[in-house]
């Protein structure tokens, strides 16, 4: 599916910091597949970030304002985020919390993504926490792709018959949300 209206861009945001991530990987390889006209860029610095304290909002630091910056210029966002001890990592949670303060997800289309069938206390969290922020999540975009355990790499994932195709859909929906402006209340 090819999308008309100007460069789309989606920025990507994985909850985990290791080098070997499911969730990575699975973002990975929507950037790859993603139709003409539309980036995927998955966002490197989530670990730069410090610690969430409401004392150094004011003096916006680096890595927050980067952060910031590039998801207002994005037209909307991929999440992906393993679950830990039932919960979304601290450095996902890190990250949304140093954008509560600011209108970064106001409105913006989110599709969640989720590695593993098992991990439904962190994306119920996630949910949470970005509905709170007043994001708006496509529900088609947001899918479950069992990968956990599979050793699928990023080229396994993109060459997945049934995993790519899953995956072009989801991005389909989150293209088509932005296109027809759904995620602003019509």
């Amino acid at each position: 599916m090819e999308f008309q209206r100007r460069f789309m861009k989606i920025l990507a945001l994985s909850g985990s910091l290791r080098a070997a991530s499911h969730n990575s990987a699975l973002l990975r390889a929507m950037a790859r597949l993603a139709p003409r006209g539309v980036e995927v860029s998955v966002y490197p610095g989530l670990g730069e970030l410090p610690l969430f304290n409401p004392d150094l909002e004011a003096s916006d630091p680096l890595p927050v304002a980067t952060l910031r910056s590039h998801i207002v210029a994005s037209d909307a966002l991929l999440i992906a985020s393993p679950e830990y001890a039932h919960g979304v990592t601290g450095v996902m949670k890190n990250a949304l919390d140093w954008m509560v303060g600011c209108e970064a997800f106001v409105h913006k289309p989110v599709a969640l993504l989720n590695a593993s069938p098992r991990a439904t206390h962190a994306q119920a969290a996630l949910r949470e926490t970005i509905s709170v922020m007043s994001a708006h999540i496509v529900e088609g975009a947001s899918i479950t792709v069992p990968i956990l355990g599979s050793k699928l790499t990023e080229d396994g994932i993109a060459d997945h018959t049934e995993i790519s195709a899953s995956l072009r859909m989801a991005l389909a929906a989150l293209c088509d949300a932005v296109s027809r402006g759904t995620y602003q209340g019509e």
